[in-house]
């Protein structure tokens, strides 16, 4: 099967346009339409089904379109490791990880990793949802479980629990809660635990919604959390992260507290040998040792 026509296919298939592919590829729109209906006769089928609005993909275009994803995703990752110098570290490097993670732990720490790689971009992509790391959805992963996909290096970095927290001022407002009794006194601030998050955050809410608070704040993400919590709305569930440097938050009844997370960095076997990936992971675990001897200082 010809690479030229499937390249063009697959363009075409990405933009659901002769024209928007054209203007991509640099081809007339006429060079395109004959590269796929070349495409069609050697396959003996159709692939796409033409209306005014554009194109749409047959069940036959679906299948190969498939395929086709799967080759760029795999040709995207050789050309990356070519890319990869021995000595410098340079080009994109796409990470996901968790809403709350990224905005409130990674996102601020990332100028010291440009400082010393500035010619390193990164795509950060916030999402609870798993992304496939062997089909090149993301580069690395950080994630609050260990990953079960295959063909995965793991390394697991950390442990999180998530904690009651409140901003000083509310506190001296409110007061402070003796007992979880207590907190009926105050709003309680936390993710909705029908929202997607880590389980043993989702149950310690559940644990103290048994307790029929009356006032409740529920927010999807961890970061909204936070913000409520300094402006003096409640007491929130947060990551016990978030308090090593955040000196405007005071923990609320120590003794509650979720099951420990497990924190996992993890990436594609195949880039093992990356220099963006070695950088990354280098800075990650450097950053987190850093944050334990802050913590025992504290």
């Amino acid at each position: 099967m010809d690479w030229d026509k499937l390249r063009i296919f697959h363009a075409v298939a990405d933009a659901g346009s002769l024209t928007h592919a054209g203007e991509t590829l640099h081809l007339s729109q006429s060079a395109v339409s004959r590269q796929i209906r070349a495409l069609e006769e050697s396959l003996n089928t159709i692939l796409f089904h033409r209306h005014a609005r554009g194109l749409i993909l047959t069940e036959q275009g679906e299948l190969l379109f498939d395929a086709t994803r799967s080759m760029t995703k795999r040709l995207d990752a050789a050309s990356a490791r070519i890319r990869d110098s021995e000595e410098e570290v340079f080009g994109e490097l796409r990470v996901t990880t968790t809403i709350g993670f990224g905005s409130l732990w990674l996102a601020p720490r990332l100028s010291k990793l440009y400082d010393e790689y500035p010619e390193l971009n990164i795509d950060l992509m916030l999402d609870e949802r798993v992304l496939d790391l062997p089909m090149r959805e993301a580069d690395v992963a950080i994630r609050m479980k260990e990953p079960s996909q295959a063909d995965l290096v793991r390394k697991k970095l950390m442990s999180v629990r998530m904690q009651l927290f409140a901003n000083p001022d509310y506190l001296e407002k409110r007061g402070t809660p003796e007992d979880v009794e207590d907190l009926r006194n105050h709003r309680l601030i936390c993710q909705n635990t029908k929202s997607e998050q880590v389980s043993a955050g989702a149950t310690l809410v559940r644990e103290l919604l048994s307790y029929d608070l009356p006032n409740l704040l529920t927010v999807n993400n961890y970061f909204g959390c936070l913000q409520a919590v300094h402006h003096g709305l409640g007491i929130g569930v947060l990551p016990d992260y978030v308090s090593i440097d955040d000196t405007r938050l005071v923990r609320v009844l120590p003794e509650v507290e979720s099951n420990e997370v497990p924190v996992f960095l993890a990436y594609p076997e195949e880039l093992r040998h990356s220099k963006r990936i070695s950088a990354f992971r280098d800075f990650v675990v450097s950053e987190i040792n850093l944050q334990r001897k802050k913590a025992q200082a504290l």
